[in-house]
């Protein structure tokens, strides 16, 4: 896999992953996006997020370069505490070949490595086996419960040092 920032040529592939059911079931409260929403979290969401070196990236298959999802590190608030979030998607057709975990695996260690994070998270609503599968791949364990804009998520964590 290739990770690179979105551009503004990127922005169907971003439209079609709010568009999917399949894709959203557990973003959020798991409803899609219009089109016109998911511009407007594009431009002033996506976009300007890549400063500090964080947001989420547009995944490319290693050697089709067809975008497959996207993945990064996200500041979070969670219970009135600043973390970074581990986040991935994936389109629902690449599901389940490892590279949801691939992804994550890069982006912890770029967050690191390239960042000096120490801690991270991920926030997963309860009935996600598959993300809690790739946390656990990560080395994170159930910190606890709690709620995310209103949604109820359990919060994984790994804490480890610089290397």
């Amino acid at each position: 896999m290739k990770f690179r920032p979105y551009t503004t040529e990127d922005f169907s592939f971003f439209a079609s992953l709010w568009a999917d059911p399949d894709v959203v079931q557990f973003i959020g409260k798991g409803v899609t996006r219009s089109e016109e929403e998911a511009r407007k979290s594009f431009e002033e969401w996506l976009l300007p997020g890549y400063r500090e070196g964080r947001g989420l990236f547009l995944i490319e298959h290693r050697d089709s370069l067809v975008p497959i999802g996207h993945a990064g590190v996200v500041q979070q608030m969670i219970d009135g505490k600043k973390e970074y979030e581990i986040g991935y998607w994936l389109a629902k057709e690449f599901l389940g070949n490892g590279y949801a975990t691939e992804a994550a695996i890069h982006f912890k260690n770029y967050a690191v490595q390239k960042l000096g994070i120490t801690r991270l998270i991920c926030l997963i609503q309860r009935n996600n086996k598959r993300s809690v599968s790739v946390a656990s791949r990560l080395g994170m364990t159930l910190q606890k419960e709690s709620t995310f804009n209103t949604i109820p998520v359990d919060v994984y964590s790994w804490e480890g040092s610089q290397k």
